[in-house]
Order: structure tokens, then sequence, then C-alpha cells
């Protein structure tokens, strides 16, 4: 039997196909353009000789259940022989803001969709289509449970000191106005995958997570919880990003309004879209900006030093949350890959047990690795996330808790 892990946007459905014995990933698949008539979808599967094939198709797809259903279709006429094309355990999907009513993965029913609802205020962008893919599941196949799995669940540990912001009451008890944390499938993920690679219990570990992709969030993990985390009421807030700008003064927003002329929606559309790496040096892709950066470019010289920068206070200011750190873990797709962002970011911290071996950190490979030196008090490793395979990790623990197994 299989779980399909489901990622619903706007206009797009990603996926992700995994056996149920051991979470391997046999099928991948993404289906863009929905709503037009040049809709396409590109299909990936593992064969028999461990080798992936690959089709591309285009055609109408209308809407989301008119997309599930294609997909499923797909499934028969593109089988993988590792799993039987019909035989689904389960439907994990990805969804973005589960308030403060969702601490954990959920089987999905009525009321669940309905509470998801009534939290679209607080994720109008991402909210909706989740919700519209786990309908048009649940309508074209009524007999395979779907869980929820939401990007907030894991920061719901947080505590009243590190979740509430110094405003008036009122607005959190009526409007909900708190820190609620992004990216914490991801942060779950490698904090697990850090343990087991140290062999020591999480429940014993102290971490600092450090996600870095289009989208960079930083977490303390005290003990396999999260404690406090840079993300915060929307994804806007912590690290410098591609294109968000990261922690900032909240008066930027007045003094731009009444300089610019500009509504407040412009302004946010500026802050998500348009700040950031790409604020600074006009480019958002880390690979592009050292590359500019290397032939010197000032601009793109002061972005990476400005994103490192804001990791480093991070990095300070979470050691001091946790009071031990046994290891921080980067992760993500610059995470894993810029060997001059953990070298920059870990630079000058040699104070707090923070030694980072130069050699070992130029020469990481792919997987999860070790790029401290021999003398540092704290670890510091690089593990790949895999959020899809957690997601279908906990869809397949919800469904057996429940009896669905």
């Amino acid at each position: 039997m299989r779980v399909i892990v489901v990622n619903s946007g706007s206009s797009s459905i990603k996926y992700e196909v995994f056996t149920l014995d051991d979470c391997a990933s046999v099928v991948q698949g993404l289906l863009e353009r929905i709503g037009t008539r040049d809709a396409r979808f590109r299909r990936r599967w593992l064969t028999d000789s461990g080798d992936w094939e690959e089709i591309i198709e285009s055609q109408p797809i209308a809407d989301h259940r008119e997309g599930f259903q294609f997909l499923l279709d797909a499934a028969v006429r593109y089988p993988t022989t590792r799993v039987a094309p019909g035989a689904f355990f389960g439907f994990g999907h990805r969804v973005v803001h589960g308030g403060e009513v969702f601490h954990e993965p959920v089987i999905i029913d009525d009321d669940v969709i309905r509470r998801i609802k009534e939290l679209i205020p607080l994720a109008p962008l991402h909210n909706p289509p989740n919700v519209a893919g786990i309908e048009a599941l649940r309508a074209l196949r009524p007999d395979v449970p779907n869980v929820a799995v939401f990007d907030t669940a894991f920061h719901q540990s947080m505590p009243p000191k590190a979740f509430h912001y110094a405003l008036p009451n009122e607005l959190y008890r009526l409007h909900h106005v708190r820190r609620y944390g992004f990216h914490g499938t991801s942060h779950q993920y490698v904090a697990q995958e850090a343990a087991s690679y140290l062999g020591i219990p999480g429940d014993r570990l102290n971490l600092i997570t450090i996600h870095l992709g289009n989208g960079a969030s930083a977490a303390a993990v005290q003990g396999g919880r999260s404690v406090d985390t840079s993300m915060g009421l929307t994804p806007l807030e912590g690290l410098i990003m591609g294109t968000r700008c990261g922690d900032l003064d909240p008066a930027v927003h007045f003094y731009l309004s009444r300089k610019t002329g500009k509504p407040f929606d412009a302004i946010e559309d500026i802050l998500n879209r348009e700040s950031g790496l790409k604020g600074i040096c006009g480019m958002n892709d880390m690979r592009e900006i050292q590359r500019c950066a290397e032939e010197g470019d000032a601009q793109a010289g002061l972005a990476i030093e400005m994103f490192c920068y804001r990791i480093k206070k991070y990095i300070g200011a979470y050691t001091a949350v946790l009071g031990r750190v046994d290891a921080i873990v980067f992760t993500g797709g610059i995470g894993e890959n810029a060997a001059r962002v953990r070298r920059e970011s870990c630079e000058g911290l040699e104070g707090l047990g923070i030694l980072l071996d130069e050699r070992r950190n130029s020469e990481a490979p792919r997987g999860g690795v070790e790029i401290h030196c021999e003398d540092s008090k704290v670890k510091i490793l690089v593990i790949p996330t895999d959020e899809e395979r957690e997601i279908a990790r906990q869809t397949i623990e919800t469904i057996c808790r429940a009896g669905g197994a």
C-alpha cells in the first residue's frame, strides 16, 4: 500500500508517493497551471531497476477536483510495480496554518475542514487551496482517510513568554495575534534526524535548527520540542529571505505609507515579494548571488553579509534561550549547499563553543555530516530536510492511532 503526500497550491498540485513499510519515495509529481487549457503535468516514478522514469504532458484542467482525478488516472496509466495503483493507505495534506486549534496531525472530517476554513484570515493565500485539495480528494476517494499535517503544529509547544507579542492583550484574545512559526515539519524532521545521527534520544538534545531556502527560519528545540522560532504571526518575521525582509521596525510600514503614498497592501507586497536578498542586490537565488559576489559585485557581497549576520544573531539569541546547545543543524537548499553561508554564520562564535572546520565545511557531501572542529563544544551538522517524508510518517502514525491499520 502507499501514502500520498499532497501540497495543494492555488494553481498547482505537488505530490509524492511513499511506500507504507519503509516510507520510501516511489513517485513524484507536479500538476501546474490548473484552470488553464495548457495545464502541465510532470511525473517521475521509480522502476524495478532503481532508475527514475519521467513523462511530461499538457491538457486542459479546469479545477482541483479535475486535477486530482487526472492524477489518480495517471497512477493507472503509469504504474510502478513497487505499489499497486489503487492501494491507497491514506492521503497526507500539508496545511500551512493550524492556528492554536491544531497541535498535531488530525484525521480530516467535516469539523476539521470547518476549523481550517475559520483560520483562513491568518493564511489567506495558503489555507484556501489547501482546503480545495482536501475537499477534492475526499469527494473522489471517500474510502481513503485524509490527514492534515500543519506547518505551525510543531511550534505550538512554545511557552507564552515566547509566543506572545507586547501588544494589548485584547488583540490576542479577539484576533489571535501571536507568534505561530512555520516550517514546522522541516524543523521537526531534522531534529529527529539529528538525534538519530548522534545516537542520542531527542528528549535529551538541545538544538538550534536553521532552515535556509527562499523562505528561512530558525528554531530553538529543547528536548525535542520547539520553544522558540523566528517566524511569527506570518512567515514575514525573522531571518532575511529570498524576497521577504524578515525582522523590521514596525514603524517602517507607516513611514513608507506617508512618504510614498502607497496603501498598506502595496507596502505589504513590497515587504513580501520585493525585499530580502532581492531587495538588497536584485537577486534572490543564493547561487547567483554568490557568483556575483565572487566577481566583485558589492551589493551581492552585502546581501550575503546581511543574510549571515541575521542568522548569527539568532544563533546567539537561541543559545541564551536554551542555556546548553548540543548541536546546530543547517538544512534547506541554502543551508545544505552554501558552504560560505554556513562559515560566515558561525564565524566569531568561538566564545559560545562553536568552532566550524573549514575543510569539512567546504567538502561537505550530501547527507547528514559533521562540519565542526574536533574540539568544538557544539556540534555543527548539515542534514537534508525532507518535509514530504515527514508528512508521510505523520500521516501513517495518525491513521494507525485512529485504528486505520
